[in-house]
């Protein structure tokens, strides 16, 4: 893998609650330098596309908690669509899956991926679940049509690890997402067979890039 190809497998992303428009561009600037996408909030979708039509943008569904109705995160997905995004990034109801709900969860996703045509990537916050909670989820995305497999929002303590990766890895294409701040540590991830890294450090990230 050369750095073009690693940094393509980035989305930089910005998230914070006090994110604004100006840090948006900030973030597409260097998306558009390094050759990385972008990971934005939903409200600055439109400013975002129309800033850097060039640059691959992923948004959030139901974040950071997953506890919205899932008419909501139908809605939130299908809006995002209509407003430039490329990508679309779900939070499961972790409460749910945790009840043993599993219908409730494979509909909820079900729901997003069947609102646009976009690729969606399920965040299961792997920091608040067991090793068959996580594969009760992986199995649950896989079935409603996901597409991808998010380890974090990075909004609960914990972020992703080389063993969650691993595991996830048995059911879909992984994003290892949270705490991944130097390239070592986002190389860690792929060589665990992560296909993509979430990280409000991108630039850090290539700029350690070590062939």
């Amino acid at each position: 893998m050369n750095r073009e190809e690693f940094a393509a497998r980035i989305d930089h992303t910005v998230l914070g609650p006090e994110t604004t428009v100006a840090d948006v561009e900030g973030v597409l600037d260097d998306c558009q330098e390094y050759g990385m996408n972008a990971c934005v909030p939903p409200c600055y979708l439109s400013e975002a596309s129309a800033y850097a039509p060039e640059v691959t943008l992923a948004t959030v569904v139901g974040f950071p908690h997953g506890q919205h109705a899932t008419e909501a995160k139908r809605e939130e997905a299908r809006i995002a669509a209509a407003d430039g995004a490329d990508e679309l990034d779900m939070v499961v109801n972790v409460g749910r899956l945790q009840a043993g709900e599993h219908e409730a969860v494979r509909a909820d996703v079900e729901a997003v991926v069947a609102a646009s045509t976009r690729p969606v990537k399920v965040i299961v916050e792997t920091a608040l679940l067991t090793d068959d909670e996580k594969r009760a989820a992986g199995k649950l995305a896989r079935e409603a049509g996901a597409d991808y497999l998010k380890t974090s929002t990075g909004f609960a303590d914990g972020g992703a690890t080389v063993a969650d990766v691993e595991l996830l890895a048995a059911y879909l294409p992984v994003k290892a997402s949270g705490g991944i701040g130097d390239y070592e540590t986002a190389r860690a991830m792929l060589d665990a067979g992560a296909e993509r890294i979430g990280a409000s450090s991108g630039v850090a990230l290539v700029e350690g890039f070590e062939g």
